[in-house]
């Protein structure tokens, strides 16, 4: 990866609806040699696919809330259980896995408060696994969905 493949992820996380023409513009390239440049990038996963970043609030998902998760036991069949059943909660739009502890961190959107409280009771405090759930609520966003330095 070179300066003008560094170039180009730049200006599509900027604005990932750019035309073919105007991003070879912008990158300083005709329009074949940067839409091969392009194409490489995106076979290579450099590129994992194009979306459009929506405001949780003004959708109805304006609160935000951090779980972390520990485990009771760290063996291979527990956490692929684990890590299944997170992701098919539609709510958490993140999950991590740490080193020590605690063992993960869920980020989790809601409409308010009583919604996070009904999904907390009926599906995250009900994960395989788990010994201990400690929340955090997000009170203010500070840095999201940054690009990545190119």
């Amino acid at each position: 990866m070179d300066r003008v493949d560094r170039k180009i992820l730049a200006e599509l996380q900027a604005d990932g609806r750019l035309t073919i023409t105007e991003l070879a513009g912008r990158v300083g390239l005709s329009v074949s040699p940067c839409h091969r440049r392009l194409r490489d990038l995106e076979r290579s996963g450099a590129i994992r696919g194009y979306r459009a970043v929506v405001d949780a609030e003004l959708v109805g998902l304006g609160f935000e809330a951090l779980v972390f998760v520990s485990m009771h036991q760290g063996d291979r069949d527990t956490i692929a259980t684990f890590e299944d059943a997170v992701a098919d909660i539609p709510n958490v739009v993140l999950a991590q896995r740490l080193f020590g502890d605690p063992d993960y961190l869920l980020r989790v959107v809601t409409a308010d408060l009583p919604a996070f409280q009904r999904l907390y009771d009926s599906s995250l405090n009900s994960l395989p696994g788990v010994r201990r759930l400690n929340s955090t609520i997000v009170m203010k966003q500070i840095v999201q969905d940054r690009p990545l330095p190119a």
